[in-house]
């Protein structure tokens, strides 16, 4: 028997993912303004996996097995590399609330993969809880999020790729959740980090990143946002989401992108002046109910067969 995480550690790294996650598509829209995307996505990570690495290793973990290393490249590729980077590259076209919207069909993604690896039909409240945020999701677009005008092919074009990257990382958080890399949450999200990193940096080489990079020319705001990715998107951010697909059921992970949107257009509020209308707020309690539905559903409070708790990788770490 292992020990149940505490609810105040879950209710951080909720609070981490869904409020810290949601400020990061107005930061990446702000760092791209002067900065090229698949470079700016593949320095913040490679940055923060190298820092938190290096902590991991420094409190004596260990990696002994190069299959942790491949299950490393493949969630990173799954999670940052088509993921992040398809949302880095798409917010140069669409305005950061429609990305967070599109990303909110994720939820919905880990469900239908989960049904079709295990055949085993979903609860009724988790599919009334997903249908739910969708509405919510309808609402918000409907409250004139997109100002009601037509969309342009290239806008069109990033919202595509929002939705693909919506799927890849629900499928690397299926995977990371059922091939877990079993050590340390740290050196996990280090690893995962490098290997993301990695290929972002391969892909803003092949797509003439480097050249088009002019760091005279970037400006306060984009290094400051680049800051704020790196330290609260990435280090932060990205290790509570790590602990929490070993913590907590890949449903229950995933609700962050219900919550996401509502911060972005808070946010937008806030710091773009965008309005926030009636119909919105209405949209936000509706989202919050489907998180609390996803998130209380039925007796599913236990953890994937496969996946494990911090508490059970001592040093050196598990094989």
């Amino acid at each position: 028997m292992t020990p149940t995480p505490s609810r105040a550690k879950i209710i951080l790294a909720f609070a981490a993912v869904y409020i810290l996650w949601g400020s990061t598509y107005l930061g990446i829209r702000y760092a791209i303004e002067t900065l090229p995307p698949f470079l700016m996505a593949g320095t913040r990570f490679l940055t923060a996996g190298v820092i938190l690495f290096a902590w991991a290793t420094f409190n004596g973990d260990r990696v002994n097995s190069l299959a942790h290393w491949r299950r490393a490249f493949v969630i990173g590729a799954l999670l940052l590399l088509c993921g992040n980077g398809g949302v880095t590259w798409a917010e140069k076209y669409i305005p950061t609330g429609l990305a967070a919207l599109l990303v909110s069909t994720e939820p919905l993604w880990v469900v239908v993969l989960n049904w079709a690896s295990t055949r085993k039909r979903p609860n009724a409240k988790v599919l009334f809880g997903v249908l739910m945020g969708l509405a919510g999701v309808a609402l918000l677009v409907r409250g004139g999020l997109n100002n009601g005008r037509p969309i342009s092919a290239p806008a069109l074009a990033g919202a595509i790729v929002v939705l693909l990257a919506a799927l890849a990382w629900a499928s690397g958080s299926v995977y990371a959740s059922r091939r877990p890399i079993k050590v340390s949450t740290s050196l996990a999200s280090g690893m995962q980090m490098i290997a993301g990193g990695s290929l972002l940096l391969v892909l803003a080489l092949l797509t003439g990143d480097f050249k088009r990079l002019n760091l005279g020319a970037a400006s306060w705001v984009s290094l400051g946002a680049f800051a704020y990715l790196l330290i609260f998107g990435s280090l932060v951010g990205f290790t509570a989401y790590s602990w929490l697909l070993r913590n907590v059921t890949t449903a229950r992970a995933a609700t962050y992108a219900y919550v996401n949107p509502v911060v972005a257009v808070f946010l937008g509020w806030l710091l773009a002046h965008e309005p926030l209308t009636l119909r919105m707020l209405a949209a936000a309690a509706v989202i919050v109910g489907s998180v609390v539905l996803i998130t209380t559903y039925g007796s599913d409070h236990t953890q994937p067969s496969d996946a494990i708790h911090e508490s059970e990788c001592p040093t050196p770490p598990c094989a």
